[in-house]
């Protein structure tokens, strides 16, 4: 039998620190919620607003696959393995963290905010060697349908790849539109995360950064009701 759990986007952590503004869809930093600590292997969620000039300064990570999507602006990038990279919309960056890397983020914009999400997703396997990926996705190849931004790294799907059995898609679904999606297992479970617009999932109604998590059903769909900008994840539940 399926089940869902329906998070607002009203409901998420939220603090701001002046430079950051951030949300939190599951527990992180000083907010806890013991009801929100994780989805399956989908650890955090986060939507972060960077004030102009300002950023992450170097801070370490371990054994921890981290996705960034910039919405907004750009976010520059330097890491303990060499890479300095600037993100901007449309780009998907990940950053497997194995056994262990530093890296800061900051927006190199004097005048202009930064929008981002990051994600952190526990990999199936530990103290792997680090290793990064960065790639455009067009926007004009996810229009009604499920685009592949991230897909598991011993799998032929598209996307950049992942330590762990776990995909990340992004749909601009037009209103009045549907996508069905399949998960790959019976065993996972999918976080449906609204970027904009309004839209239904399993008789629920989802508006600008609300999500649903879904476990036990193995199909689904998304009818839009307006023009909508969605990401779904999907993860192994245990």
């Amino acid at each position: 039998m399926a089940t869902t759990i329906f998070h607002p986007a009203d409901k998420r952590g939220h603090a701001n620190h002046g430079w950051l503004d951030a949300h939190h869809s599951f527990s992180f930093a000083n907010w806890y919620d013991p009801s929100k600590v994780h989805f399956g292997m989908l650890r955090v969620l986060n939507d972060d607003i960077i004030a102009p000039g300002m950023g992450f300064g170097r801070h370490p990570h371990d054994n921890m696959e981290i996705i960034t999507i910039v919405l907004e602006g750009t976010l520059e990038h330097q890491d303990s393995m060499g890479h300095t990279q600037q993100i901007v919309p449309n780009e998907v960056q990940v950053m497997s963290a194995g056994s262990g890397v530093t890296h800061s983020e900051y927006n190199p914009d004097a005048a202009r905010r930064t929008n981002l999400l990051q994600t952190w997703i526990f990999p199936d396997k530990k103290n792997i060697t680090p290793r990064y990926g960065q790639r455009t996705f067009p926007a004009s190849e996810r229009i009604n349908k499920l685009q592949t931004l991230v897909s598991p790294i011993d799998n032929e799907d598209a996307g950049l790849k992942i330590h762990q059995s776990a995909w990340i898609y992004r749909t601009t679904l037009e209103g009045g539109k549907t996508v069905t999606h399949t998960l790959h297992s019976a065993q996972h479970g999918a976080y449906i995360f609204m970027i904009d617009g309004k839209a239904t999932v399993g008789g629920q109604v989802l508006g600008r950064r609300d999500a649903l998590g879904i476990a036990g059903d193995e199909q689904f769909d998304i009818t839009a009701e307006t023009t909508s900008d969605i990401l779904i994840f999907e993860v192994p539940m245990r």
